[in-house]
């Protein structure tokens, strides 16, 4: 299981406030929030750091916290009877990410998510979102939005593998995720996409060829 790591003793109310800014920026891009409820995302999310490499969380343990990334890039995947790892997604700065099923029935995940550079995320646990809900009603709207949006960017991924080429899946990706391209490895990315990291260094020669 992972470790907890504790934000050091330097860190100032400022400091907090900075890393709680990015959150109700996202927020208020949904519905707006009044100062009251700014005050309520105070208090129940919690900041926290994870180094790389540092589990989130492991297979067989029950996701107890939804995660907003604040700084860095989260990865979550599954790892086959045979070895082989599959990336399911990528959560750089200002996404979310948890296994739902986990979270919201409290049982062990299959799942696993880990850092891929050090990370300062917001998490909240399952008893503080539904406080959250009760002493805000906003916030169970704002969470329904996000669980909506994630289901049909989850859908849409689907299509795309069933229906798209190996080419269209990195041309989208290209397109989806321009600031993570110089951030993930050839391995990583071709475990998202589905293709070995030979087939898509071909489709980077490719691309690269392309351009006039």
């Amino acid at each position: 299981m992972s470790t907890p790591y504790a934000f050091n003793n330097t860190m100032t109310e400022n400091s907090l406030l900075n890393t709680i800014e990015p959150l109700l920026h996202y927020f208020d891009g949904l519905i707006p929030l009044n100062e009251k409820e700014k005050g309520l995302v105070g208090e129940k999310f919690r900041p926290r750091l994870y180094r790389k490499k540092q589990y989130v969380l492991q297979e067989g343990d029950v996701c107890t916290q939804f995660y907003f990334i604040v700084r860095g890039c989260l990865r979550m995947y599954k790892i086959d009877d045979k070895g082989a790892t599959h990336i399911l997604q990528f959560a750089p700065e200002n996404n979310w990410i948890n296994d739902l099923g986990s979270f919201h029935q409290i049982k062990p995940s299959t799942l696993n998510i880990d850092a891929l550079e050090d990370t300062v995320v917001l998490q909240i646990s399952h008893a503080d979102l539904i406080s959250l809900y009760m002493a805000a009603p906003k916030f169970d709207r704002i969470f329904r939005v996000l669980i909506e949006n994630g289901f049909i960017q989850l859908q849409e991924r689907l299509l795309q593998n069933i229906s798209s080429t190996a080419d269209d899946r990195y041309q989208s990706f290209l397109a989806n995720y321009p600031h993570l391209i110089n951030r993930l490895s050839q391995v990583q990315m071709a475990s998202f996409l589905g293709i070995t990291p030979e087939f898509l260094s071909k489709l980077r020669n490719k691309r690269s060829k392309q351009k006039p």
